[in-house]
């Protein structure tokens, strides 16, 4: 049975033990002969009967003729029963009969008398499970069936003196006879507790009006394991001429209730604190500091080494050394400061026995309970863990609970219970608690420990996929902070790059898929790719988001997900290429947060680009706007997770981002840094990206270019041209290669192409060789037979030449090639 199981057992229990409280409980006291020798107002009440008319009159007069005599015999007889009840009728004063539940108790004097307590509650205002009996149950049958009854009754004079009382209580609070009759309670047990109850009963016995369903903890007998809970409820004692005879007092033990409540209230306190983050040593720490003060002075919680970094726990734990490497530690927690008990710290590793029960607890997958810890020589944790039973001696460790970490079939790790200065040892019942603790943190730990394999694998696919090396050329210096959002909200999908791009220009690129997790990272590195392969194919921002708007919609229309669960793709994106022969940036921008440009003098600026529709929404064009950029000028791209947050719009954001880039002259890589430190949180909740790139400009001496007479004579033009420009620059050695370069481009184009046609060269980290004309047409290389004349021009470009391509351009097209440069070479 679980705790929760229990719980409702044991409330059940004291429900019907309190019934009679609950209800307008009648209260009589009886001689030895059945007499009535004091009675209550709520006895009054119930059968319309004054004190006057009814003390000194045999109680069975109210009852039914057999009735009355069945109860006159039963109290008359030497072996009367210690009590009973039933139901019967009483009748009342205006001669009716009442259906009533009678409960009677003998009770002990000082002179060896008897007397009798009746309680009598009508049968209108009972439970519906008290007052459904059947005709078995009238009270001659029940008088035949004599039963234990577990409430304690006292009665009391008027100085409060303990005159009569019953079996039950003698047993409850463990005082004999000879301590209690004829003293105050504060006489035979002092305490606060029972001064306090002796002004209640001064109370009642002024006012006459009953105090019921009072709780106490007290007077527990030197046999208790704990200090028991009572409900009690007091009534004044009329004598004949209405004149307060006494108090009786009747007490229930709530004891096992009042625990029952206690362990429901902890385990609401475990629903609301552990399991808060998904942060897998916060969840363990958060088990440890609720077990302890309520369940345990000393807990720990040690999880398999595995488990922290998400990884699957160990079928079986694996022996080194005569060790176990299984544990680390998650959660510590202590009544004493500093946790003096523990030998290893929060996060350490932590090492055991391979025979302990630590490890009995693992493979079992059961807990270990030990109420009575014994670490004298010759036990298992003297024998095993030397330090261990000398940390139990010094610290009065003197019971333990080890119960497994179990989630999804697996065994996590062992928490760890024990008390010091509680001297109560453990019990079953605190076993069970545990148990329920500790299997409702597993599933937190778990979540937490799956949550965290998943970001392992996608910050590591992201780190994979983000550029580690990037840089802008010539054209423009580069640098990049990216803040992966905070575990609880997950990774997201936010990537950048710097791709370079022919003609010494240099694209930049942010864009942030919608979501979290594996799937946004995975989708993230779909789109760089598809960025980077479109960028290769030099096309203008406008037409490369639009292109990459088609590749969005297609991967999210080709998904194997099901239908129902599938959704909408969706990204943000913003591309920009930058020139440094005419310093213009072009830029394009699919419903991403616009560019700052922040000028020479640290002036911040957001330039009016058209925003775009997202990625994946389709059938919005897309288009580019260009600025022209002073050289030194800095180009800020970011996504919206530097600024947004969740009590600001990205208004404010904007604003702030201004602020911190607003510092001309600190170095690039510095002002990345402080602007992200000055905007970003301290657990971000969204991927936080930031690419800076300061631009450089290329002069007259590094660029030049010739207007080529549309005539094949252009090619010999061409490459004295060509090698007259590089003997000045100092590149004789990429004379002969870019001689043969320039004469196939040339000659190519005057015999493709149409004029004009225009050579120009660019010397930067690589010498470029440019060739434009006017035709659409795009060279395409082939492979020739040996027997063909030609076909072999783009093939010989391709073996002399890094790299090379075609890009379009509003009057026609450029044939480009690279060739690298030694570094003393390059543009310093």
């Amino acid at each position: 049975m679980d705790t929760a199981a229990q719980t409702a057992t044991s409330q059940d229990q004291t429900a019907r033990r309190t019934a009679f409280q609950a209800a307008e409980t009648a209260m009589a006291l009886l001689d030895a002969s059945g007499t009535v020798v004091g009675w209550t107002q709520a006895a009054e009440r119930l059968v319309g009967h004054t004190a006057a008319e009814v003390v000194g009159r045999s109680a069975a007069s109210l009852l039914p003729d057999a009735a009355g005599r069945a109860v006159a015999a039963a109290l008359t007889v030497d072996r009367a029963p210690s009590g009973w009840s039933g139901h019967t009728e009483v009748r009342h004063r205006d001669g009716r009969w009442i259906d009533a539940r009678l409960w009677v108790q003998s009770l002990s004097g000082h002179d060896g008398g008897a007397r009798w307590i009746v309680s009598a509650t009508g049968r209108a205002t009972l439970p519906p499970w008290v007052a459904d009996g059947t005709a078995a149950d009238a009270l001659p049958a029940a008088l035949r069936l004599p039963g234990h009854l577990p409430v304690g009754v006292v009665i009391r004079d008027t100085e409060l003196r303990c005159t009569w009382v019953n079996d039950t209580q003698g047993e409850r609070d463990g005082l004999p006879l000879e301590q209690r009759l004829g003293r105050r309670l504060t006489e035979a047990s002092p305490s606060p507790q029972a001064e306090t109850l002796e002004a209640l009963m001064r109370q009642v016995l002024e006012s006459g009006v009953p105090a019921t369903n009072v709780e106490f903890r007290a007077f527990a007998p030197a046999s208790a394991r704990r200090e028991p809970t009572f409900l009690a409820s007091f009534f004044r004692l009329d004598d004949a001429q209405a004149r307060a005879l006494g108090v009786c007092v009747v007490t229930v033990d709530v004891s096992e209730s009042r625990r029952a409540r206690e362990r429901l209230a902890v385990l609401s306190e475990a629903s609301r604190r552990i399991g808060t983050t998904l942060d897998i040593m916060r969840t363990g720490q958060e088990l440890a500091d609720l077990a302890v003060p309520l369940l345990a002075d000393y807990a720990t919680v040690d999880l398999a080494e595995s488990v922290p970094w998400g990884e699957e726990p160990p079928a079986r734990p694996g022996a080194q050394g005569g060790c176990v490497p299984a544990f680390r530690r998650a959660g510590l927690a202590s009544v004493r400061r500093g946790a003096p008990e523990s030998l290893f710290g929060r996060g350490e590793p932590v090492l055991v026995p391979t025979t302990s029960p630590f490890t009995g607890v693992l493979h079992s997958g059961t807990s270990h309970f030990e109420p009575l810890l014994d670490a004298s020589p010759g036990t298992w944790i003297d024998v095993q863990d030397t330090r261990r039973a000398r940390t139990v001696r010094d610290h009065a460790m003197h019971s333990l609970m080890i119960v497994p970490i179990r989630a999804r079939g697996a065994v996590l790790g062992v928490a760890l219970f024990l008390r010091t200065e509680n001297p109560l040892p453990f019990e079953e019942d605190d076993l069970l608690l545990a148990e329920e603790l500790v299997s409702r943190a597993a599933l937190s730990l778990d979540n937490a420990r799956r949550y965290a394999r998943e970001r392992s694998a996608a910050l590591a696919l992201q780190r994979h996929l983000l550029p580690h090396h990037a840089t802008g050329g010539t054209a423009a210096e580069v640098a990049w902070r990216y803040l992966p959002a905070d575990s609880h909200h997950g990774v997201g999908g936010d990537w950048f790059d710097v791709i370079p791009l022919s003609g010494a220009r240099v694209a930049l690129v942010v864009g942030d898929v919608v979501g979290h997790g594996i799937n946004a990272a995975a989708t993230m590195g779909q789109l760089r790719t598809a960025v980077r392969t479109l960028a290769n194919l030099d096309l203008p921002p406008d037409e490369l988001l639009a292109r990459l708007d088609d590749t969005v919609t297609g991967l999210s229309a080709g998904a194997s997900v099901p239908e129902p669960a599938r959704t909408t793709m969706t990204a943000t994106c913003l591309y920009a290429v930058y020139d440094p022969i005419t310093r213009q940036c072009t830029m394009a921008r699919a419903g991403h947060p616009a560019p700052a440009i922040i000028d020479p003098d640290g002036g911040v600026t957001f330039p009016d680009l058209p925003t775009g529709a997202p990625l994946g929404v389709g059938m919005v064009p897309f288009a580019s706007a260009t600025e022209e950029l002073p050289e030194g000028s800095t180009l800020a791209l970011y996504t919206d997770g530097l600024v947004e947050t969740h009590d600001h719009d990205i208004g404010v954001g904007m604003c702030r981002l201004s602020t911190a880039l607003a510092r001309p002259g600190l170095p690039l890589d510095e002002l990345c840094s402080t602007t992200v430190d000055a905007l970003s949180a301290e657990a971000p909740r969204d991927d936080v990206t930031l690419l800076l790139a300061r631009t450089h400009a290329l002069g007259p001496s590094q660029v030049v270019s010739w207007e080529l007479a549309p005539e094949p004579s252009a090619a010999g033009s061409a490459r004295a041209l060509a090698s007259a420009q590089l003997a000045r620059w100092g590149l004789e050695d990429q004379i002969p290669v870019t001689e043969l370069i320039v004469s196939e481009l040339v000659t190519n184009a005057i015999r493709h192409g149409t004029g004009p046609f225009r050579l120009r060269l660019v010397r930067h980290e690589s010498l470029t060789c440019e060739v434009h004309d006017t035709s659409g047409c795009a060279p395409r290389r082939r492979q020739a037979r040996s027997t063909d004349e030609g076909g072999r021009g783009l093939l010989i470009v391709d073996q002399l030449s890094s790299r090379w391509g075609t890009r379009y351009t509003a009057d026609g097209k450029i044939i480009w090639t690279e060739q690298h440069l030694a570094p003393a070479n390059g543009s310093g």
